[in-house]
């Protein structure tokens, strides 16, 4: 149990921290001073104010098929409540460090930038990632699929190259997970829901 935790913190710590330097859209949000900014149509000679409303799902009582089904939805209900937040800091981490990094020249000091931000990330969330279980890791590869469009493989191949990347796989896979896998609405049906359901402040 020991050398399953010890592993598991070292993969999920790789994960984090090789999305220092992935691409990322920046977009900053518009900043009116103060005032406020609507869209708006004219219908019949009116002025009409046009307001995006935020997506609300609404589900019905959930069907299951036994008691393994249901413990199965209640058990992904919690290891993407656990993990949620972690996929997202990741991308805002991304998105952070990609433009510190757009101002960076030299590659020695890129990378003595990366290694800075690894020892700040292991500093500041190792004896939090030290709880995950392997299931949970599982659940975050996907989310971090699901933010980036990009498998945990991919991203550690591009970062750290293909032995690196070979390396971490093969020890993944000795815990039954892979850095292969990917995020689907339709096939990760139940952490799709439960994700919605984080996003709307429901759970």
């Amino acid at each position: 149990m020991f050398k399953h935790k010890k592993y598991s913190i070292l993969f999920l710590s790789l994960i984090l921290t090789s999305f220092l330097r992935l691409s990322a859209q920046n977009s900053d949000p518009l900043k009116p001073n103060g005032n406020f900014i609507c869209k708006y149509t004219i219908e019949q000679g009116d002025t009409v104010l046009l307001v995006d409303l935020n997506t609300i799902y609404v589900y019905g009582n959930r069907v299951f098929y036994n008691p393994h089904h249901y413990e199965m939805w209640t058990q992904t209900k919690h290891n993407v409540k656990v993990v949620y937040p972690y996929a997202i800091l990741a991308a805002a981490k991304l998105k952070e460090y990609d433009k510190i990094l757009a101002t960076i020249k030299e590659e020695n000091q890129k990378k003595a930038f990366i290694k800075v931000c690894e020892k700040n990330l292991r500093h500041e969330f190792e004896s939090e990632l030290k709880g995950l279980t392997v299931s949970q890791g599982k659940v975050l590869m996907k989310l971090i699929y699901r933010e980036t469009g990009k498998t945990t493989y991919e991203i550690v191949k591009q970062m750290r190259g293909s032995f690196e990347a070979c390396f971490w796989q093969a020890l993944a896979s000795l815990f039954g997970n892979s850095m292969k896998v990917k995020y689907s609405s339709t096939e990760d049906a139940m952490i799709d829901q439960a994700v919605k359901i984080v996003e709307a402040g429901d759970f």
